[in-house]
Protein backbone atom coordinates (compact mmCIF):
# COMPACT_ATOMS: atom_id res chain seq x y z
CA UNK A 1 0.00 0.00 0.00
CA UNK A 2 1.20 3.68 -0.55
CA UNK A 3 0.68 6.47 1.56
CA UNK A 4 -0.03 10.08 0.42
CA UNK A 5 0.10 12.34 2.65
CA UNK A 6 -1.71 15.80 2.05
CA UNK A 7 -1.33 19.08 4.14
CA UNK A 8 -0.42 22.16 2.07
CA UNK A 9 -1.25 20.63 -1.02
CA UNK A 10 -4.80 20.08 -1.39
CA UNK A 11 -5.20 18.93 -5.05
CA UNK A 12 -5.25 16.26 -7.83
CA UNK A 13 -3.46 18.79 -10.26
CA UNK A 14 -0.07 19.33 -10.45
CA UNK A 15 0.56 17.27 -7.15
CA UNK A 16 4.07 15.42 -7.33
CA UNK A 17 3.57 13.18 -4.34
CA UNK A 18 -0.20 12.00 -5.42
CA UNK A 19 1.44 11.78 -9.13
CA UNK A 20 4.00 9.51 -8.13
CA UNK A 21 2.45 7.42 -5.19
CA UNK A 22 -0.08 6.20 -8.64
CA UNK A 23 2.43 5.96 -10.65
CA UNK A 24 4.61 3.80 -7.90
CA UNK A 25 1.24 1.55 -7.22
CA UNK A 26 0.21 0.66 -10.58
CA UNK A 27 3.69 -0.75 -11.49
CA UNK A 28 3.95 -2.71 -8.46
CA UNK A 29 -0.17 -3.28 -8.28
CA UNK A 30 -0.76 -1.68 -5.14
CA UNK A 31 -3.74 0.63 -3.67
CA UNK A 32 -3.10 4.04 -2.83
CA UNK A 33 -4.80 5.72 0.41
CA UNK A 34 -4.54 9.13 1.54
CA UNK A 35 -3.92 11.22 4.78
CA UNK A 36 -4.98 14.32 6.41
CA UNK A 37 -3.69 15.16 9.90
CA UNK A 38 -5.54 17.84 11.52
CA UNK A 39 -3.25 19.66 14.68
CA UNK A 40 -5.23 22.27 16.05
CA UNK A 41 -2.68 23.21 18.98
CA UNK A 42 -0.12 23.59 15.95
CA UNK A 43 -2.16 25.48 14.10
CA UNK A 44 -2.83 27.81 17.26
CA UNK A 45 0.71 28.30 17.71
CA UNK A 46 1.25 29.41 14.20
CA UNK A 47 -2.09 31.64 14.39
CA UNK A 48 -4.23 29.89 11.70
CA UNK A 49 -7.43 31.54 10.90
CA UNK A 50 -11.13 30.76 10.97
CA UNK A 51 -11.93 31.71 7.76
CA UNK A 52 -8.76 29.40 6.46
CA UNK A 53 -9.58 26.55 8.86
CA UNK A 54 -12.99 26.77 7.34
CA UNK A 55 -11.82 26.79 3.55
CA UNK A 56 -9.52 24.31 4.24
CA UNK A 57 -12.69 22.34 6.03
CA UNK A 58 -14.46 22.38 2.69
CA UNK A 59 -11.80 21.84 0.68
CA UNK A 60 -11.31 18.70 2.23
CA UNK A 61 -14.51 17.81 1.82
CA UNK A 62 -14.53 18.15 -2.22
CA UNK A 63 -10.84 16.57 -2.26
CA UNK A 64 -12.52 13.59 -0.55
CA UNK A 65 -15.19 13.43 -3.58
CA UNK A 66 -12.54 14.10 -6.25
CA UNK A 67 -10.10 11.24 -4.65
CA UNK A 68 -12.74 8.98 -4.35
CA UNK A 69 -13.12 9.18 -8.30
CA UNK A 70 -9.92 7.91 -8.89
CA UNK A 71 -10.20 5.05 -6.31
CA UNK A 72 -8.32 6.77 -3.57
CA UNK A 73 -9.41 6.87 -0.03
CA UNK A 74 -9.24 10.07 2.33
CA UNK A 75 -7.96 9.25 5.17
CA UNK A 76 -8.75 11.96 8.63
CA UNK A 77 -6.76 11.86 12.07
CA UNK A 78 -6.63 14.63 14.36
CA UNK A 79 -3.98 15.36 16.89
CA UNK A 80 -2.41 18.29 18.68
CA UNK A 81 0.83 18.78 16.97
CA UNK A 82 3.10 18.26 14.17
CA UNK A 83 5.45 15.62 16.03
CA UNK A 84 2.39 14.15 17.00
CA UNK A 85 1.17 14.05 13.27
CA UNK A 86 4.37 12.20 12.06
CA UNK A 87 3.49 9.81 14.83
CA UNK A 88 0.53 8.99 13.23
CA UNK A 89 1.74 8.43 9.93
CA UNK A 90 4.33 5.85 11.54
CA UNK A 91 1.55 4.12 13.29
CA UNK A 92 -0.69 3.64 9.88
CA UNK A 93 2.60 2.65 8.30
CA UNK A 94 3.07 -0.04 11.29
CA UNK A 95 -0.35 -1.36 10.99
CA UNK A 96 -1.31 -1.65 7.24
CA UNK A 97 1.15 -2.43 5.55
CA UNK A 98 2.73 -0.03 3.87
CA UNK A 99 5.46 0.10 1.60
CA UNK A 100 5.59 3.78 0.45
CA UNK A 101 4.69 7.21 2.25
CA UNK A 102 4.67 10.22 0.13
CA UNK A 103 4.22 14.08 0.31
CA UNK A 104 5.33 17.56 -0.94
CA UNK A 105 8.11 19.24 0.94
CA UNK A 106 7.04 22.48 3.43
CA UNK A 107 9.85 24.72 3.97
CA UNK A 108 9.12 26.20 7.53
CA UNK A 109 11.24 24.85 10.45
CA UNK A 110 8.41 23.19 12.61
CA UNK A 111 7.38 21.59 9.43
CA UNK A 112 10.68 20.63 8.35
CA UNK A 113 11.32 19.19 11.83
CA UNK A 114 8.33 16.97 11.32
CA UNK A 115 9.25 15.42 7.96
CA UNK A 116 12.78 14.95 9.36
CA UNK A 117 11.87 12.96 12.34
CA UNK A 118 9.31 11.02 10.23
CA UNK A 119 12.18 10.07 7.87
CA UNK A 120 14.42 9.48 10.61
CA UNK A 121 12.20 7.05 12.23
CA UNK A 122 10.94 4.91 8.90
CA UNK A 123 14.72 4.68 8.03
CA UNK A 124 15.02 2.32 11.26
CA UNK A 125 11.91 0.68 10.45
CA UNK A 126 12.39 -3.30 10.75
CA UNK A 127 10.55 -3.24 6.86
CA UNK A 128 11.94 -1.17 4.14
CA UNK A 129 9.69 1.52 3.98
CA UNK A 130 10.50 4.50 1.24
CA UNK A 131 9.94 7.82 2.15
CA UNK A 132 9.31 9.74 -0.87
CA UNK A 133 9.13 13.50 -0.67
CA UNK A 134 8.72 16.06 -3.83
CA UNK A 135 8.40 19.99 -4.27
CA UNK A 136 5.13 20.67 -5.03
CA UNK A 137 4.79 24.24 -2.98
CA UNK A 138 7.17 25.97 -5.18
CA UNK A 139 7.63 26.07 -9.04
CA UNK A 140 11.38 26.22 -8.80
CA UNK A 141 12.20 24.63 -5.25
CA UNK A 142 14.72 26.47 -2.88
CA UNK A 143 18.85 25.48 -3.54
CA UNK A 144 17.39 25.94 -7.41
CA UNK A 145 17.84 29.60 -8.11
CA UNK A 146 21.44 30.77 -6.71
CA UNK A 147 23.63 33.13 -7.96
CA UNK A 148 27.37 33.08 -9.67
CA UNK A 149 28.61 32.46 -5.65
CA UNK A 150 26.38 29.41 -4.89
CA UNK A 151 23.95 31.66 -2.48
CA UNK A 152 20.61 32.43 -2.47
CA UNK A 153 19.77 35.72 -3.89
CA UNK A 154 19.18 38.54 -1.23
CA UNK A 155 17.63 40.85 -4.13
CA UNK A 156 14.12 40.10 -5.62
CA UNK A 157 14.86 41.86 -9.22
CA UNK A 158 18.10 39.12 -9.87
CA UNK A 159 16.15 36.37 -8.55
CA UNK A 160 13.39 37.01 -11.30
CA UNK A 161 15.88 37.10 -13.87
CA UNK A 162 17.90 33.67 -13.03
CA UNK A 163 13.77 32.23 -12.09
CA UNK A 164 13.00 33.47 -15.28
CA UNK A 165 15.90 32.12 -17.09
CA UNK A 166 15.65 28.49 -15.55
CA UNK A 167 11.59 28.39 -16.23
CA UNK A 168 12.26 29.20 -19.56
CA UNK A 169 14.80 26.30 -20.31
CA UNK A 170 11.59 24.06 -19.67
CA UNK A 171 10.93 20.78 -17.72
CA UNK A 172 8.12 22.79 -15.85
CA UNK A 173 4.76 21.75 -17.48
CA UNK A 174 2.47 20.67 -14.64
CA UNK A 175 1.45 16.98 -13.76
CA UNK A 176 -2.25 16.23 -15.37
CA UNK A 177 -4.61 14.68 -12.79
CA UNK A 178 -4.24 11.57 -12.02
CA UNK A 179 -6.64 8.77 -13.38
CA UNK A 180 -7.95 6.10 -11.79
CA UNK A 181 -6.09 4.13 -9.76
CA UNK A 182 -6.11 -0.22 -9.62
CA UNK A 183 -6.98 -1.04 -5.85
CA UNK A 184 -8.98 0.76 -4.03
CA UNK A 185 -8.94 0.01 -0.24
CA UNK A 186 -11.18 2.20 1.94
CA UNK A 187 -10.89 0.43 5.64
CA UNK A 188 -7.47 0.90 7.74
CA UNK A 189 -6.44 -1.50 10.28
CA UNK A 190 -6.89 1.41 13.11
CA UNK A 191 -9.93 3.13 14.91
CA UNK A 192 -7.64 6.49 14.72
CA UNK A 193 -7.84 6.95 11.08
CA UNK A 194 -11.40 7.40 9.60
CA UNK A 195 -13.04 8.67 6.20
CA UNK A 196 -13.13 12.25 6.13
CA UNK A 197 -16.82 13.16 5.60
CA UNK A 198 -18.99 16.52 6.28
CA UNK A 199 -19.44 15.66 9.45
CA UNK A 200 -16.53 14.81 11.19
CA UNK A 201 -15.53 16.74 13.94
CA UNK A 202 -12.79 19.22 13.17
CA UNK A 203 -11.60 21.03 15.94
CA UNK A 204 -10.94 24.74 15.27
CA UNK A 205 -13.10 27.47 15.43
CA UNK A 206 -14.32 28.15 12.00
CA UNK A 207 -15.85 31.31 10.37
CA UNK A 208 -17.62 30.99 6.59
CA UNK A 209 -15.37 31.15 4.01
CA UNK A 210 -18.78 30.64 1.59
CA UNK A 211 -17.76 33.00 -0.71
CA UNK A 212 -14.85 30.94 -1.49
CA UNK A 213 -14.63 28.08 -4.39
CA UNK A 214 -13.64 24.65 -2.88
CA UNK A 215 -14.18 22.16 -5.65
CA UNK A 216 -11.01 21.78 -8.18
CA UNK A 217 -13.33 22.05 -11.03
CA UNK A 218 -14.25 25.52 -9.71
CA UNK A 219 -11.04 26.91 -8.90
CA UNK A 220 -9.61 26.27 -11.81
CA UNK A 221 -12.61 27.48 -14.00
CA UNK A 222 -12.10 30.69 -11.74
CA UNK A 223 -8.22 30.71 -12.94
CA UNK A 224 -9.68 30.37 -16.56
CA UNK A 225 -11.86 32.94 -16.61
CA UNK A 226 -9.38 35.58 -14.81
CA UNK A 227 -6.80 34.87 -17.28
CA UNK A 228 -8.87 35.02 -20.07
CA UNK A 229 -10.40 37.98 -19.44
CA UNK A 230 -8.70 40.44 -16.90
CA UNK A 231 -5.10 39.57 -17.39
CA UNK A 232 -4.14 41.61 -20.33
CA UNK A 233 -5.32 44.36 -18.26
CA UNK A 234 -4.18 43.51 -14.88
CA UNK A 235 -1.23 45.77 -14.80
CA UNK A 236 -3.59 49.02 -15.41
CA UNK A 237 -6.39 47.56 -12.36
CA UNK A 238 -4.39 45.67 -9.75
CA UNK A 239 -4.26 48.29 -7.76
CA UNK A 240 -7.26 50.04 -7.46
CA UNK A 241 -9.26 48.77 -5.13
CA UNK A 242 -12.94 49.60 -5.71
CA UNK A 243 -12.35 47.12 -8.74
CA UNK A 244 -12.41 43.42 -9.36
CA UNK A 245 -8.83 43.91 -10.43
CA UNK A 246 -6.57 41.41 -8.87
CA UNK A 247 -6.75 37.48 -9.56
CA UNK A 248 -8.25 36.67 -5.64
CA UNK A 249 -6.72 33.02 -6.10
CA UNK A 250 -4.06 33.21 -3.64
CA UNK A 251 -6.19 31.55 -0.57
CA UNK A 252 -6.23 28.37 -2.85
CA UNK A 253 -2.35 29.07 -2.98
CA UNK A 254 -1.93 29.42 0.38
CA UNK A 255 -3.83 25.79 1.12
CA UNK A 256 -2.20 24.56 -1.97
CA UNK A 257 -5.75 23.72 -3.78
CA UNK A 258 -4.04 25.41 -6.54
CA UNK A 259 -0.38 25.44 -7.86
CA UNK A 260 1.55 28.18 -9.40
CA UNK A 261 2.87 26.00 -11.34
CA UNK A 262 -0.69 26.03 -13.44
CA UNK A 263 -1.23 29.36 -12.50
CA UNK A 264 1.52 30.39 -14.95
CA UNK A 265 1.50 27.77 -17.52
CA UNK A 266 -2.78 28.95 -17.68
CA UNK A 267 -1.22 32.69 -17.67
CA UNK A 268 1.47 32.15 -20.11
CA UNK A 269 -0.62 29.73 -22.21
CA UNK A 270 2.43 27.43 -23.43
CA UNK A 271 3.78 30.70 -25.47
CA UNK A 272 7.22 31.86 -25.08
CA UNK A 273 6.90 33.77 -21.61
CA UNK A 274 8.89 36.60 -22.50
CA UNK A 275 6.25 37.95 -25.26
CA UNK A 276 3.50 37.29 -23.14
CA UNK A 277 1.49 40.64 -22.15
CA UNK A 278 2.33 43.17 -20.03
CA UNK A 279 -0.41 42.30 -17.82
CA UNK A 280 0.86 39.06 -17.79
CA UNK A 281 4.22 39.12 -17.18
CA UNK A 282 3.32 41.40 -13.90
CA UNK A 283 0.75 38.52 -12.39
CA UNK A 284 4.06 36.24 -12.82
CA UNK A 285 5.97 38.55 -11.20
CA UNK A 286 3.91 38.21 -8.36
CA UNK A 287 3.64 34.74 -8.56
CA UNK A 288 7.49 34.86 -8.46
CA UNK A 289 7.51 36.82 -5.69
CA UNK A 290 5.73 34.27 -3.56
CA UNK A 291 8.68 32.08 -4.86
CA UNK A 292 11.51 34.61 -3.42
CA UNK A 293 9.76 34.36 -0.15
CA UNK A 294 9.22 30.54 -0.05
CA UNK A 295 13.47 30.29 -0.90
CA UNK A 296 14.20 33.10 1.76
CA UNK A 297 12.17 31.13 4.60
CA UNK A 298 14.31 27.93 3.48
CA UNK A 299 17.77 29.71 3.56
CA UNK A 300 17.08 31.92 6.05
CA UNK A 301 15.08 30.17 9.08
CA UNK A 302 15.42 32.66 11.54
CA UNK A 303 13.04 34.40 9.78
CA UNK A 304 10.54 31.97 11.02
CA UNK A 305 11.16 32.89 14.31
CA UNK A 306 9.98 36.69 14.82
CA UNK A 307 13.65 38.20 13.43
CA UNK A 308 14.36 41.06 11.13
CA UNK A 309 16.24 39.70 8.10
CA UNK A 310 18.18 42.86 8.63
CA UNK A 311 20.25 42.76 11.89
CA UNK A 312 20.15 46.86 12.65
CA UNK A 313 16.13 46.28 12.97
CA UNK A 314 16.66 44.63 16.19
CA UNK A 315 18.00 47.67 17.53
CA UNK A 316 14.57 49.32 16.38
CA UNK A 317 12.52 50.86 19.77
CA UNK A 318 8.79 50.67 18.88
CA UNK A 319 5.81 52.24 20.75
CA UNK A 320 3.50 50.16 23.34
CA UNK A 321 0.58 51.37 22.90
CA UNK A 322 -2.17 48.83 23.15
CA UNK A 323 -4.86 51.57 22.27
CA UNK A 324 -3.14 52.35 19.20
CA UNK A 325 -3.23 49.22 18.12
CA UNK A 326 -6.01 48.67 18.31
CA UNK A 327 -7.11 51.30 16.80
CA UNK A 328 -5.62 49.94 14.03
CA UNK A 329 -7.19 46.63 14.19
CA UNK A 330 -10.50 47.97 14.23
CA UNK A 331 -10.40 50.32 11.41
CA UNK A 332 -10.78 53.48 13.85
CA UNK A 333 -7.87 55.31 12.84
CA UNK A 334 -9.63 58.63 11.38
CA UNK A 335 -7.70 58.16 7.71
CA UNK A 336 -10.29 56.36 5.93
CA UNK A 337 -8.08 54.50 2.89
CA UNK A 338 -6.80 52.46 6.37
CA UNK A 339 -9.62 51.92 7.97
CA UNK A 340 -11.45 50.94 5.28
CA UNK A 341 -9.02 48.50 4.28
CA UNK A 342 -9.40 47.01 7.81
CA UNK A 343 -13.27 46.85 8.00
CA UNK A 344 -12.64 44.83 4.54
CA UNK A 345 -10.35 42.10 5.83
CA UNK A 346 -11.96 41.87 9.20
CA UNK A 347 -15.58 41.31 7.48
CA UNK A 348 -14.02 38.76 4.69
CA UNK A 349 -11.21 37.65 5.79
CA UNK A 350 -9.16 39.55 2.87
CA UNK A 351 -7.27 42.28 1.92
CA UNK A 352 -6.68 44.14 -1.47
CA UNK A 353 -2.55 44.03 -1.84
CA UNK A 354 -2.09 47.40 -2.76
CA UNK A 355 -4.00 48.41 0.54
CA UNK A 356 -1.66 45.97 2.87
CA UNK A 357 1.23 47.58 2.10
CA UNK A 358 -0.91 50.83 3.15
CA UNK A 359 -1.90 49.57 6.26
CA UNK A 360 1.09 48.08 7.36
CA UNK A 361 3.42 51.08 6.45
CA UNK A 362 0.86 53.35 8.81
CA UNK A 363 0.79 50.35 11.66
CA UNK A 364 5.01 51.27 11.59
CA UNK A 365 5.51 53.88 10.31
CA UNK A 366 2.98 56.70 11.37
CA UNK A 367 2.17 54.76 14.38
CA UNK A 368 6.08 53.04 15.34
CA UNK A 369 4.37 49.46 16.26
CA UNK A 370 6.50 46.67 15.69
CA UNK A 371 5.88 45.11 12.55
CA UNK A 372 5.29 41.70 14.22
CA UNK A 373 2.23 42.28 15.77
CA UNK A 374 0.66 43.38 12.26
CA UNK A 375 2.35 40.00 10.91
CA UNK A 376 0.80 38.10 13.84
CA UNK A 377 -3.00 39.78 13.45
CA UNK A 378 -3.08 39.47 9.42
CA UNK A 379 -2.47 35.51 9.75
CA UNK A 380 -5.25 35.04 12.76
CA UNK A 381 -7.34 37.35 9.90
CA UNK A 382 -6.08 35.98 6.61
CA UNK A 383 -7.78 33.45 4.37
CA UNK A 384 -4.82 33.85 2.51
CA UNK A 385 -2.42 33.60 5.08
CA UNK A 386 0.89 32.12 4.14
CA UNK A 387 3.40 32.47 6.39
CA UNK A 388 6.48 33.63 3.99
CA UNK A 389 4.93 35.70 2.32
CA UNK A 390 2.96 37.04 5.10
CA UNK A 391 6.37 37.62 6.94
CA UNK A 392 8.10 38.73 3.50
CA UNK A 393 5.71 41.41 2.93
CA UNK A 394 5.32 43.12 6.60
CA UNK A 395 9.48 43.13 6.55
CA UNK A 396 9.48 45.09 3.47
CA UNK A 397 7.12 47.11 4.77
CA UNK A 398 9.33 47.90 7.56
CA UNK A 399 12.43 48.42 5.92
CA UNK A 400 13.73 45.51 7.77
CA UNK A 401 13.64 42.38 5.13
CA UNK A 402 15.57 41.41 2.44
CA UNK A 403 15.01 43.79 -0.46
CA UNK A 404 12.82 45.93 1.46
CA UNK A 405 11.35 49.02 0.84
CA UNK A 406 14.08 51.85 1.62
CA UNK A 407 12.99 53.23 5.22
CA UNK A 408 12.58 56.46 4.21
CA UNK A 409 9.93 55.94 1.92
CA UNK A 410 6.73 56.01 3.96
CA UNK A 411 3.62 55.63 2.56
CA UNK A 412 1.13 58.75 3.14
CA UNK A 413 -2.26 57.73 3.84
CA UNK A 414 -4.20 60.52 2.71
CA UNK A 415 -2.27 60.74 -1.32
CA UNK A 416 -2.56 57.13 -1.16
CA UNK A 417 -6.39 56.94 -1.08
CA UNK A 418 -6.63 59.81 -3.64
CA UNK A 419 -4.14 58.02 -6.20
CA UNK A 420 -6.11 54.40 -6.36
CA UNK A 421 -9.44 55.38 -4.98
CA UNK A 422 -9.80 58.62 -6.62
CA UNK A 423 -13.60 59.16 -6.30
CA UNK A 424 -13.53 57.37 -3.09
CA UNK A 425 -15.83 54.37 -4.11
CA UNK A 426 -13.85 51.59 -2.25
CA UNK A 427 -14.13 54.15 1.16
CA UNK A 428 -17.62 54.23 0.84
CA UNK A 429 -18.29 50.75 0.22
CA UNK A 430 -17.01 50.06 3.92
CA UNK A 431 -17.20 52.94 5.37
CA UNK A 432 -20.82 54.15 4.80
CA UNK A 433 -20.57 56.64 7.28
CA UNK A 434 -18.67 59.12 4.91
CA UNK A 435 -21.50 58.61 2.11
CA UNK A 436 -22.33 62.17 1.59
CA UNK A 437 -18.58 63.68 1.93
CA UNK A 438 -17.25 65.05 -1.33
CA UNK A 439 -14.95 63.44 -3.22
CA UNK A 440 -12.71 66.49 -2.61
CA UNK A 441 -12.52 65.53 1.05
CA UNK A 442 -13.71 61.82 1.49
CA UNK A 443 -9.66 60.75 1.92
CA UNK A 444 -9.15 63.56 4.19
CA UNK A 445 -12.83 64.24 5.67
CA UNK A 446 -11.43 66.41 8.87
CA UNK A 447 -10.86 69.52 6.12
CA UNK A 448 -14.48 68.75 5.26
CA UNK A 449 -16.81 72.36 6.93
CA UNK A 450 -19.27 69.31 7.93
CA UNK A 451 -16.93 66.68 9.22
CA UNK A 452 -18.33 67.56 12.58
CA UNK A 453 -21.65 66.21 11.69
CA UNK A 454 -19.94 62.93 10.93
CA UNK A 455 -19.93 59.48 13.29
CA UNK A 456 -16.34 59.37 11.85
CA UNK A 457 -13.48 59.77 14.54
CA UNK A 458 -10.54 62.59 13.49
CA UNK A 459 -7.26 61.29 12.96
CA UNK A 460 -5.48 59.71 15.59
CA UNK A 461 -2.00 61.07 14.59
CA UNK A 462 -0.33 63.54 12.27
CA UNK A 463 0.94 61.67 9.52
CA UNK A 464 3.57 64.40 8.76
CA UNK A 465 4.48 64.71 12.89
CA UNK A 466 4.81 61.05 12.74
CA UNK A 467 6.69 60.53 9.23
CA UNK A 468 9.74 62.62 10.97
CA UNK A 469 9.52 60.55 14.12
CA UNK A 470 9.87 57.41 12.33
CA UNK A 471 12.64 58.94 10.04
CA UNK A 472 14.38 59.81 13.84
CA UNK A 473 13.84 56.56 14.71
CA UNK A 474 15.25 54.33 11.80
CA UNK A 475 18.20 56.60 11.56
CA UNK A 476 19.37 56.23 15.50
CA UNK A 477 18.75 52.16 14.57
CA UNK A 478 21.07 52.09 11.69
CA UNK A 479 23.78 54.70 12.80
CA UNK A 480 24.37 52.68 16.34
Amino acid sequence: MKLVWFRRDLRLDDNPALHHAIEDARAQNEPVVALYVATPMQWEKHGLSSRQADLIFRRLGALQKELSDIGVALFYHQCSSFHDAAEAVIKLVDSNGVTGVYYNKDYEVDEQQRDTYLQQALSNHACHIDVIAKDGKCVLPPGSILNKQGQYFKVFTPFKRAWLTRFATGGNRPLSPPSKQLVAVNRLISDDFVLFHPDIAFDYPRESSERWDASEYDIHKKLQQFCHEHLDDYEERRDIPSTDGTSTLSAYLAIGALSARRCIQEASLAADIEHISQGAQTWISELVWREFYQHLIYFEPRLVKNENFLLWGNRLQWRQDDDWFEAWCTGNTGYPIVDAAMKQLNTTGWMHNRLRMVVASFLVKDLQIDWRKGEHYFMSKLIDGDFAANNGGWQWCASTGCDGQPYFRIFNPISQGERFDAKGEFVRQWLPELEGVPDKFVHAPWNWPQFDSLNYPSPMVDHKEQREITLALYKRAKDS
